[in-house]
């Protein structure tokens, strides 16, 4: 009964496997933010283009 019981205190001390949960959040949440940002400006950037494209185009 003694080895079931220090087993079990052991296992839920270990913090092995929440701080890895943490950093995968951590890492998913850096990730959307990352696609995020990127996606706004290439968005961005494809508008500034285009009006340049334009505005060269009607001055010729």
């Amino acid at each position: 009964m003694q080895a079931i019981v220090s087993k079990v205190c052991r296992f839920l001390a270990n913090e092995d496997g929440p701080t890895a949960v943490e950093y995968a959040v951590m890492l998913a949440l850096i990730l959307v933010a990352c696609i995020t940002i990127v996606g706004t400006l290439g968005q961005s950037a494809n508008s500034t283009f285009s009006k340049v494209n334009s505005s060269m185009g009607a001055g010729s």
